[in-house]
């Protein structure tokens, strides 16, 4: 995964509904981001073209209208894979939530180059 600053989308998948956006940057096999409920923290390795890493997502924020996909009070494994380009990457990956598993896929545009 190239080092920089992408917004990124997310939808559920398995004939679930649901979908979130917010920011996430890799840099140097880290992975920091959030949205306006959420953050994640995570590491990853990439290698011709493709990535996979793992991701903690946990709430920062609490909100009585708004329903967060990966948002309860416990934080949230993931495990991602995915392809990128120079600009861009689609992601696939499995949430553990509670005992139930979330198959998601997601959309990455690169925002910012981050040395």
């Amino acid at each position: 995964m190239k080092n920089g600053l992408y917004s990124i989308h997310v939808s559920l998948q398995d004939g679930r509904s649901g979908k979130g956006s917010g920011v996430i940057m890799f840099r140097d096999g880290k992975i920091l981001g959030g949205d306006a409920y959420l953050f994640y923290t995570g590491s990853y390795t990439a290698k011709d073209g493709t990535f996979k890493g793992e991701v903690l997502v946990q709430r920062h924020t609490s909100s009585p209208d708004a329903n967060p996909l990966f948002g309860g009070p416990s934080p949230v494994g993931i495990g991602v894979t995915g392809t990128y380009t120079d600009t861009a990457a689609v992601m696939n990956g499995t949430a553990l939530v509670g005992k139930a598993s979330q198959i998601f896929a997601a959309t990455l545009r690169k925002l910012a180059e981050v040395d």
